[in-house]
């Protein structure tokens, strides 16, 4: 083995290493404030039971075979929004954290220890992704106690197990250059918050045809729209056509934008 071969392992090894020591201390954090964990799991299960049982019979009125498919047509067609909500109010989670580490010191101490430059990073993105899959489990399990019956068989399964993970990646990584880029905490606490209102605004809680032509233009053309429907048609069969390539498009390119923005505006703050 060359040196620069044993030199490259050897970073690698201290870059797995360091990252799994910021991911045990963001785990430590969420277990010591187990607040922020239940609203993360309770805002998308308020929101689900408010639009299933007070909306849902009303709004389902023009879903299902003949138009009459009502509350329980609408548990099935809503649910794919609140779990993309789910991921969303995990990233706030996520740019609340970072600002936080940016502005209590604890950069300046991380400097004079000789750890992984990517590794406190990682560790919030790792440290998301695990409670995102919690709470999407457990907004899940709500959606079948209410009445949800999805359809989709063990390879749907996996392939949305899989769009989940790559919709929450991508995000995160958004989060974590937005919480570097925001000036205080309260500015991280606001900036992601679009992120919740783009499904509202796509085919997440009512079919984009229905939308005024100007807003179905941005319902149809936004990025959370082929989300949903790859998500919606997963979960219930019923085929994700070109949205699932869509899908991965987007979700490559956020990630791509967040993770290379994230790593540079990292490095100016590691070297000022």
């Amino acid at each position: 083995m060359t040196t620069a071969t044993t030199t490259a392992a050897s970073s690698m090894s201290y870059a797995v290493r360091d990252s799994t020591t910021m991911l045990r201390r963001n785990l430590r954090h969420m277990q010591r404030y187990p607040s922020l964990t239940i609203m993360l799991v309770g805002q998308p299960i308020l929101l689900l039971l408010l639009f299933v049982y007070i909306f849902g019979g009303t709004l389902g009125n023009g879903l299902g075979p003949g138009g009459a498919g009502g509350r329980a047509e609408y548990v099935g067609y809503v649910t794919p929004a609140i779990l993309l909500i789910t991921i969303t109010s995990a990233i706030l989670g996520t740019a609340i954290s970072v600002a936080t580490d940016m502005t209590e010191g604890i950069i300046a101490r991380f400097r004079t220890m000789a750890i992984s430059r990517a590794s406190m990073l990682t560790g919030h993105v790792l440290g998301t992704i695990i409670q995102t899959a919690f709470a999407l489990a457990v907004v899940l399990g709500v959606a079948l106690l209410i009445g949800f019956s999805p359809t989709a068989d063990v390879g749907e399964w996996l392939a949305l197990v899989g769009v989940l993970l790559l919709v929450t990646l991508a995000l995160t990584w958004f989060a974590v250059a937005l919480g570097l880029k925001a000036k205080s905490v309260e500015t991280a606490s606001n900036t992601p918050m679009v992120f919740t209102l783009l499904p509202f605004v796509g085919s997440g809680f009512v079919p984009a045809e229905s939308m005024p032509a100007w807003l179905r233009w941005f319902a149809e053309y936004q990025p959370f729209t082929p989300i949903i429907e790859t998500i919606r048609g997963l979960l219930l069969g019923t085929g994700i056509g070109d949205s699932g390539f869509l899908t991965v498009g987007w979700c490559v390119l956020i990630t791509a934008i967040g993770y290379f923005w994230a790593k540079s505006l990292f490095q100016k703050e590691r070297d000022r």
